[in-house]
């Protein structure tokens, strides 16, 4: 079904909770496995009905965060997502104390029950007000961003629009952008600080009343993270500070010199090359054509896909106004549908949202045949292996979209991959400084950015700016407000990524056909055994980060952008 016909209907909590309540009963109730294992069945197409509800208001809320229908529903979400989420917990909570519970793990895996212990403790009816107040806090973060109105260029733009003009050859109209930028950010600095003091606050609030120390135990039982803990990605990181961080300085001291400059500054990082960074040729609707192309060439099962989503208007990618920033793939499960979110601006970035996303929309495709609704995808970091590896298999074709610039773009590509991940990190260890330390101020948790900036990007110079030369540019990071410690799974899969990239240079479709493997498995193991079990390394095995490092500096230093 095309994407404008699918139909919108708040969800009646009354008859979900009656529905539910029942199937919960005959879960308590059963004398056999069998029984149980219908009640599963049951409550798994409820929630898909429910999930299907929130996420086309979603979508739609994003897409016009002016449309008052929307804006309404969106509300109405918020207020009773947690209590989904309560009706969720007592149903997995007489599952996994189920007498019956051995025959069940050989029919529904035993990861569905780990996953399910782990939301236990992670929720309890006690923090339905908190998880409330949560959902607000981040709709009034996200509709504060999309509400910028910039006057520049003699256009009214939203930070989205304004991407182009930050990586602009003049210095002079990138200086203009980032001020604007500026502007805006220095005007809702207060309102900024308070949103996030909030938030934080909340989140600790729930995690003392589920019995935990701080946040941090909570954040990483919410992710899902079932397979590694704190540990492991301090590990993680201080592997990203020796062998990532002096590669990425010396990264920026080579574009320093590429674009003549005495030194590089904050607005010089987005430009690669002194005559402008590459960007897609021709218009949104010959980009889509090229990517069709694209997807038809590189294979039968990502040609079908690639169609289905055209065909069904799954993606909305061009900025406008009340368009909400940034870009996401969501899933509607009753008609088995991607959708693409995202805001076209002119640049490479746009081509990075017909291979991420698309990678990330892929998967769940693949997954079609996985009935289960707990194993359909995986935890998140996996989940962006999936897209950051589309963006390395797509490079064969990338003649389809910046002729002669291509090899520029695939330069550029490769060391921004390089240097995201020092970027990544500082924003997890951040996140991880904060919530062991809820009572800091404002100023003290933009001090502890600074302090750790010095650690994972000791080449930024801000040039006196005075919002972001202040600690500020956490702020507009989504994720720290919107997820809490998401940001870590885009470094862990970026690694993965990066030896995928490896393995095509040797073979590219043995390397694909790992990729299909991997994708097709949806959530059906942990993040680590996916990777073992198809025969690939894990972020955490020790020297892994510095094998990548080298390599991808080997890769850089054999191309002629």
């Amino acid at each position: 079904m095309r994407f404008s016909e699918m139909p919108y209907e708040r969800p009646d909590m009354e008859a979900f909770q009656k529905e539910a309540g029942e199937i919960i009963k005959a879960v308590e109730e059963a004398q056999n496995p069998q029984q149980q294992l219908e009640a599963h069945k049951a409550f798994t197409a409820l929630r898909k009905k429910f999930s299907d509800m929130a996420t086309l208001a979603n979508i739609r809320n994003s897409l016009n965060t002016e449309d008052p229908f929307y804006e309404q529903e969106k509300n109405f979400l918020d207020e009773n997502e947690p209590l989904i989420q309560d009706i969720q917990t007592r149903f997995y909570k007489a599952l996994v104390s189920s007498r019956f519970r051995a025959e069940l793990e050989k029919s529904l895996g035993s990861l569905m029950f780990l996953n399910a212990e782990m939301d236990l403790k992670a929720f309890d009816p006690a923090i339905i007000p908190e998880l409330q107040e949560e959902n607000k806090l981040t709709t009034q973060y996200q509709k504060l961003l999309a509400s910028a109105q910039l006057e520049f260029d003699g256009k009214t733009l939203t930070l989205s629009q304004l991407g182009p003009y930050m990586e602009s050859p003049s210095r002079d109209v990138r200086k203009g952008a980032f001020q604007k930028r500026t502007e805006f950010f220095m005007a809702h600095e207060k309102e900024l600080d308070e949103l996030y003091d909030k938030l934080v606050k909340v989140r600790t609030s729930m995690a003392r009343k589920l019995g935990f120390k701080d946040f941090v135990e909570l954040g990483y039982l919410r992710m899902g993270r079932n397979c590694y803990g704190p540990d492991e990605v301090a590990r993680f990181r201080e592997q990203v500070k020796k062998h990532l961080v002096p590669l990425a300085t010396m990264l920026r001291e080579q574009q320093r010199e590429r674009l003549g400059l005495e030194k590089l500054t904050y607005i010089d990082s987005p430009l690669f090359f002194r005559d402008g960074n590459p960007k897609p040729e021709g218009t949104p609707e010959e980009i889509f054509a090229a990517g069709r192309k694209m997807y038809d060439m590189l294979s039968p099962e990502a040609s079908e896909f690639f169609r289905f989503m055209l065909d069904n208007e799954l993606m909305d990618v061009l900025s406008r106004k009340g368009k909400a920033p940034g870009g996401y793939m969501t899933y509607i499960y009753t008609y088995e549908s991607p959708f693409i979110f995202a805001n076209f601006n002119g640049t490479s970035g746009d081509v990075d949202v017909l291979t991420h996303e698309c990678g990330h929309a892929f998967n769940g495709y693949l997954t079609k045949g996985i009935e289960l609704l707990e194993y359909k995808f995986p935890t998140l970091e996996a989940c962006e292996v999936h897209s950051m590896s589309m963006e390395f298999f797509a490079m064969p074709w990338m003649k389809l979209f910046f002729g002669d610039k291509t090899e520029a773009y695939k330069y550029m590509h490769l060391a921004s991959a390089l240097l995201f991940i020092p970027y990544g990190c500082l924003v997890d260890e951040f996140q991880h400084v904060v919530y062991a330390n809820p009572d800091m101020t404002p100023k003290e948790r933009k001090e502890a950015w600074l302090k750790l900036e010095k650690e994972y990007q000791p080449h930024m110079d801000y040039e006196d700016d005075p919002f972001f030369g202040k600690g500020g540019t956490w702020q507009r990071q989504t994720h720290i407000y919107t997820a809490p410690f998401y940001y870590i799974d885009y470094c862990l899969a970026q690694i993965c990524a990066l030896q995928f990239r490896s393995l095509m240079v040797k073979d590219y479709r043995a390397a694909w056909e790992k990729y299909i493997c991997l994708s097709k498995k949806g959530g059906t193991m942990t993040f680590v055994d996916l990777l073992t079990s198809t025969g690939l390394k894990s972020p955490f095995d020790e020297g892994f980060v510095k094998e990548v490092a080298e390599d991808s500096l080997k890769a850089l230093n054999e191309m002629k952008p």
